[in-house]
């Protein structure tokens, strides 16, 4: 019998958490790995009897490495959440999930087919954490009850937390969120049981959402300074592109215990760390236009913060859309970039409204 070649295409990807689990569909290009830490210890002698020097060298493991995995998914608000709602909610608490209300207990919030995301109890030592399955060969398997063996490999990441996830506005593209955590562990498990899975949302055709309707609405907090269109503090900015990232800065703690194998234990967090950049074309002429913006902000020698409120209205006024909102976003001196049509680039920082808050984001999902 021939060996069975494996293809990215027929995997699957499940979230556990606790009983509940969630089918994740990803795109290709997932990765997930795991690697040690090693020692080496060399010998470097002068020279002995007979002109003899030793010099050979010892290898040993010190422990493991945290798991890495990586993986896209599209952004797929459905009627009463988001296809993705479960790595949302535990990438910005300690969350967990009621599957008798379809709820929360914290990061999200659910109106009908509005689902917010918010980082209200982000501030927190440990995130939820949850267990990742690629099941390679699970599309030839209809009853999602997998056992392992000459057609399908199951991989098992434990102890999974999310660690950034980043949203590019590719403008002819499909909104798209690019997901990257650790884990614990990676074992090969004989069976997986995802009958149970909860797969709302994934067989719809109507749920994507289109980058190239993507809106900003940009104000800032002292028009004073940056007066904007009719001193108020509004620019009228149309983008050609632009990203959001969020990340939680994750540290994976291992203990150094001699003369064993060392596992990683958990995690804990670090500062959080919000923020990403646009573009658009330069361009003059009316108040509140790019070249203004440019203009204001080279010129506020006394602003020691670029204090402007963000609004990305992302997919445009009708669901399926996202919306992002970064209320006090620092922007800095936009530059130029020379193609055929000049256009400016800005990055932004997402802060608190204090250095005590978290309120530096909230994403909004409308589904239909």
């Amino acid at each position: 019998m021939a060996d069975l070649l494996h293809f990215s295409r027929n995997t699957k990807v499940y979230l556990k958490q606790g009983a509940n689990i969630w089918e994740i569909p990803v795109l290709d290009g997932f990765s997930f790995s795991q690697a040690t830490n090693s020692s080496e210890i060399t010998l470097n002698e002068m020279s002995g009897a007979a002109g003899a020097s030793r010099r050979a060298r010892q290898m040993f493991n010190d422990s493991f490495a945290p798991a890495e995995w990586s993986f896209s998914t599209y952004a797929r608000p459905h009627a009463t959440g988001a296809v993705e709602e479960a790595l949302w909610a535990n990438f910005v608490s300690d969350s967990s999930y009621t599957s008798a209300t379809n709820t929360w207990s914290n990061g999200i919030g659910q109106a009908g087919a509005v689902m917010t995301v918010d980082f209200e109890e982000s501030n927190v030592v440990t995130l939820g954490t949850y267990d990742l399955f690629f099941v390679m060969g699970a599309v030839n398997d209809a009853e999602a009850n997998f056992t392992g063996g000459t057609d399908v490999s199951i991989y098992k990441v434990a102890g999974c937390v999310g660690n950034s996830v980043g949203l590019d506005f590719d403008i002819d593209g499909i909104t798209t969120l690019n997901w990257s955590g650790m884990g614990a562990k990676i074992t090969e498990e004989a069976a997986f049981n995802a009958t149970t899975a909860i797969t709302t949302g994934i067989a719809s055709t109507s749920n994507f959402i289109r980058n190239r309707l993507t809106t900003l609405a940009m104000t800032a907090a002292d028009p004073t300074i940056f007066p904007g269109n009719n001193s108020d503090g509004v620019y009228n900015l149309v983008l050609t592109g632009g990203s959001l990232s969020f990340e939680n800065n994750i540290t994976f703690l291992t203990p150094e215990t001699l003369g064993t194998v060392n596992q990683p234990l958990g995690h804990v967090t670090g500062t959080r760390n919000i923020g990403g950049s646009f573009t658009c074309y330069l361009n003059n002429g009316a108040a509140g236009s790019s070249a203004d913006l440019f203009e204001d902000i080279i010129e506020a020698t006394t602003k020691v913060t670029n204090s402007f409120g963000l609004t990305f209205g992302i997919g445009g006024s009708s669901a399926p859309k996202m919306v992002v909102t970064v209320p006090t976003a620092h922007l800095e001196v936009p530059s130029h970039s020379i193609e055929d049509v000049v256009s400016l680039e800005v990055n932004f920082h997402g802060l608190p409204s204090t250095i005590e808050e978290v309120d530096e984001a909230t994403v909004v999902y409308t589904g239909s």
